[in-house]
């Protein structure tokens, strides 16, 4: 699976250590985010992993900056984009499973390294059960072509 992954400033060790992580998965890593540590801007991250998995050049993504609620705010105005903060395994799991979310996004002053691994190997593990589920996700894109008209 290709990966799309970008930061901020506040995330570049922990974005590191995931891609590393990532990769030992097996999975294949495309880095939008900086490596360097000057002060930059989360949503130029958030969007272009956002057009990374919209247009298929990648699969899922993984965003993080100090929450990750800034970079998931950025990423989710790109339409078809369905990012959600995780903080722990249990939502990882289940916006995957329910919402069918296709980038996660946590914050580095959030969650510590190793909860970071286990919220993206419990996002990547999941899948979509579809049913029930599939009529919400179909009543969010209403809304998203609502606001694209």
């Amino acid at each position: 699976m290709k990966i799309a992954i970008g930061n901020d400033h506040a995330a570049t060790d922990l974005k590191m250590e995931i891609m590393e992580y990532v990769k030992g998965l097996g999975h294949e890593v495309i880095n939008f985010g900086t490596d360097g540590y000057e002060s930059c801007n989360y949503p130029e991250f958030g969007e272009k992993v956002g057009r990374a998995v919209v247009s298929g050049e990648a699969d899922c993504g993984i965003l993080i900056c100090g929450t990750g609620v800034g970079i998931s705010m950025a990423a989710n105005k790109v339409k078809g984009v369905r990012c959600g903060v995780c903080s722990d395994v249990t939502t990882a799991h289940l916006i995957k499973e329910h919402n069918n979310a296709n980038i996660i996004a946590f914050g580095a002053r959030i969650v510590g390294n190793e909860l970071a691994k286990d919220i993206v190997k419990s996002y990547l593990e999941a899948e979509f059960l579809g049913g029930r589920h599939q009529k919400r996700i179909d009543m969010i894109t209403e809304i998203e072509e609502k606001e694209y008209q």
